[in-house]
């Protein structure tokens, strides 16, 4: 797969202290394994000149007190809250002056973020997503990017879940849908 580094950006989501290390409040080891494959492929892109991203899931501590249905901390448990070490990123991803970094409140990367009027001011047609969970941010960033006509390519192998088979069904899900699904070496920039 040849991609334009001009039009190409590496979205890594969500690889965070409370993910991805052992003491964060939803540490799955998956997720900690995901870490060297995000860092390899994001010091390609930057070899390359590709564009950026990392995504963090933050919450107020409050962000669900008035909520009718949704309330992520009733099915998780209270999780990178902001201002903790659990929702700072995994200090291997060490982001740029370049870099853009994103902080959501919610699954999916796109909403109510500036993360689709970045990309559009960066000229970025191709997006290939890395990071954690996979059926869960991943596959609704993916989806999401796939909706706005971005083309998204999942990593396979630098893709952390809680549970194999969440990886599997989301990379089935996405390449049947909305995208594609790619191995790191695959990936060249030109």
């Amino acid at each position: 797969m040849q991609l334009a580094p001009d039009s190409t950006a590496v979205v890594v989501v969500d690889m965070q202290n409370g993910f991805c290390h052992p003491d964060g409040s939803l540490y799955a080891p998956n997720s900690e394994a995901a870490i060297e494959p995000c860092v390899e492929m994001v010091d390609t892109a930057r070899e390359a000149g590709a564009s950026v991203v990392f995504t963090r899931d933050v919450h107020p501590p409050e962000q669900f007190e008035d909520n009718h249905y949704y309330d992520e901390f009733d099915r998780w448990g209270e999780h990178v809250v902001e201002g903790s070490w659990d929702a700072e990123l995994v200090e291997e991803l060490d982001p740029d002056d370049a870099d853009l970094v994103v902080v959501k409140h919610t699954y999916d990367a796109f909403y109510q973020t500036e993360l689709e009027g970045w990309l559009e001011s960066h000229g970025i047609d191709d997006l290939v997503i890395c990071g954690t969970l996979a059926n869960v941010c991943v596959l609704h960033t993916a989806g999401s990017a796939g909706l706005r006509d971005y083309r998204p390519l999942l990593l396979e192998d630098a893709v952390g879940c809680i549970e194999d088979d969440h990886r599997e069904y989301a990379l089935e899900h996405a390449d049947w849908l909305f995208g594609e699904v790619h191995a790191r070496e695959d990936i060249e920039f030109v």
